[in-house]
């Protein structure tokens, strides 16, 4: 992996990473779009209850904010795409980009290279999730559909309670059985 210091736009993909990105972007889909429970209210979906958001997570976290982004962004417009789910709007691709791109913004700020504590992680999943999937949906579901954001927010915020540690977790863990498996 060859990344210049300093700018995130002047990075460089290895064919490894491609493929890992296709397989976070595949992996995405399948999540979101088959294995998620999904809550509606008025013929409008309030919470996907799922881990869909999990491996756009581990792509920021562990491949950079751009792999994060790139992940989210491909696995939401290709997973429309094969499944749609009412009509495109680029609203929510562009929240599903930020899921992968805040995170590893904030871990940045703890300096730390590679291997983050539990604790840090559940601070950068906390800040991206809360500002994507508790402020950034509801306001464009209330935006685009007419949804009052306080309906949405408070089963969004109870369902972010329980995912962010388990998505902690759960890339802490990959994480580990990543480095062992591929040394």
């Amino acid at each position: 992996m060859k990344k210049q210091q300093g700018n995130l736009f002047k990075y460089r993909s290895s064919t490894q990473e491609i493929v890992y990105i296709s397989l976070l972007v595949a992996l995405n889909i399948v999540l979101t779009r088959i294995a998620s429970i999904r809550v509606p209210m008025a013929g409008v979906e309030m919470v996907r209850i799922g881990f869909g958001a999990l491996p756009v997570v581990f792509a920021g976290v562990y491949m950079g904010p751009r792999a994060g982004g790139v992940v989210g962004a491909l696995g939401d417009a290709i997973g429309f795409w094969i499944n749609p789910m009412g009509p495109y709007m680029p609203h929510f691709t562009l929240t599903a980009a930020l899921t992968g791109i805040i995170p590893p913004l904030v871990l940045k700020c703890f300096h730390t290279k590679g291997d983050y504590a539990f604790w840090q992680l559940l601070v950068g999943l906390a800040v991206g999730q809360t500002i994507t999937a508790v402020l950034l949906v509801p306001y464009f579901m209330q935006s685009l559909y007419g949804v009052p954001m306080i309906v949405t927010m408070i089963p969004r915020i109870q369902t972010q309670v329980i995912q962010i540690p388990l998505y902690a977790f759960l890339v802490k863990s990959i994480a580990r059985r990543m480095s062992i498996a591929f040394g």
